[in-house]
């Protein structure tokens, strides 16, 4: 059985901010690059105990976030997908799709790190839906028959998974304590304003996800869940946050007939 997973870096357990450990220049980036690939190293082990015969890991940070080097060797791992990055390497040949290190999307209570591509959008939605990266490739991996299977990363963001996939089996490594939306933030504010949070220590989170991760497997082998619900066609629009206090939000609205794939790959026409 195929597995591809998807990775990011803040939902990662003891990744506690954005400008300390998520860019390239951050004082803690290395560190959180190792923190990432031992997650998803835990998860990797789950899946190859409960089954799976191949991974692939599909390094979907921004700048990167997987240290190769510390990379478990049985997985093989993506970096850069051309100029159509969705769905990222995924095709009708997987069984699954997974995510490692994710957080829950823009303008999400009580989540850590939260955002959606980047700190600027305040929300987004397909055909009405609002929801985040992790629902992006879930509808991607829908309309190519492959359901996704399990998320390990924050709490909020575990919330929302089950909500848009009933059937995902989740893992919560740490938990935001910051309520509201922050809706009426600009793009600086927000990206400072959900650091805070409660962490499993990296130990026992990594001792979670390979648990979780081993029981997903089986669950997709014996009594997989549906790929999430979408149907055709498809709009979607996006909300972006002003670049400085007064001035206005910014609209995009696409549509497409037939795919969200597609949809997913063009550009936004932001007024």
């Amino acid at each position: 059985m195929k597995i591809l997973l998807m990775t990011d870096m803040e939902g990662v357990a003891g990744v506690k901010n954005s400008e300390d450990w998520c860019a390239p220049d951050s004082r803690f980036y290395s560190a959180g690059c190792r923190l990432l690939t031992l997650e998803v190293n835990a998860a990797v082990e789950g899946f190859f105990a409960g089954g799976a015969t191949y991974v692939q890991v599909a390094d979907g940070h921004g700048w990167g976030g997987i240290d190769i080097e510390l990379l478990d060797p049985r997985v093989e791992y993506a970096r850069g997908w051309g100029a159509k990055a969705w769905p990222f390497g995924l095709d009708e040949s997987f069984s699954g799709v997974a995510w490692v290190g994710q957080h829950a999307k823009a303008s999400t209570e009580y989540a850590h790190l939260a955002h959606t591509q980047s700190f600027a959008y305040i929300n987004l939605s397909i055909n009405g839906v609002s929801i985040g990266e992790f629902g992006q490739l879930g509808m991607c991996a829908a309309e190519l028959g492959v359901p996704a299977f399990f998320g390990a990363g924050d709490l909020a963001f575990t919330k929302e998974a089950e909500a848009l996939a009933p059937g995902i089996v989740t893992c919560a490594v740490k938990r935001g304590v910051t309520p509201g939306t922050g809706e009426e933030c600009t793009v600086e504010e927000y990206r400072k304003r959900n650091a805070g949070a409660v962490h499993t220590t990296p130990v026992q989170a990594r001792a979670m996800i390979r648990k979780a991760a081993e029981a997903a497997m089986w669950k997709l082998k014996k009594n997989p869940p549906p790929p999430i619900a979408c149907k055709a066609p498809f709009e979607r629009v996006a909300v972006l946050r002003p670049e400085r206090a007064g001035e206005p939000v910014r609209t995009a609205r696409e549509r497409h007939p037939t795919s969200v794939i597609d949809l997913m790959a063009m550009p936004m026409d932001l007024k």
